[in-house]
């Protein structure tokens, strides 16, 4: 995997979530929580390379239509933790650096 933060849409969506691990993170725009958490995924995903990290831009017309029918969201940012296609972890809000780290080891059983 990449050690970056990948767009996500409709039309990768699926295949991403897909992966053995992954994480992505729900946002919009206007959101200043939001906009806090984009340098906290990148350093996080620089550390854990065998993770998916992505982000999904709602707030762009016909991007995310598909992800917005499939999942309800009444805070931004949201973030999802996927195995294998499955949902294992929700937590909304803005992480900080060593809480997205502990969830990640623990959703996916990495050791340190």
């Amino acid at each position: 995997m990449s050690g970056m933060v990948e767009d996500v849409n409709d039309d990768n969506y699926e295949g991403f979530t897909e992966a053995s691990a992954a994480v992505v993170a729900y946002g919009i725009a206007t959101c200043e929580p939001c906009k806090a958490y984009d340098p906290v995924l990148a350093d996080i995903a620089q550390q854990y390379s065998n993770v998916r990290f992505g982000k999904a831009k709602m707030h762009v017309p016909g991007r995310c239509r598909a992800i917005k029918k499939r999942h309800q969201f009444e805070t931004y940012p949201t973030t999802h933790f996927f195995s294998n296609g499955t949902l294992v972890l929700t937590k909304e809000g803005k992480l900080e650096p060593a809480e997205l780290a502990d969830l990640i080891r623990q959703s996916f059983s990495i050791k340190t």
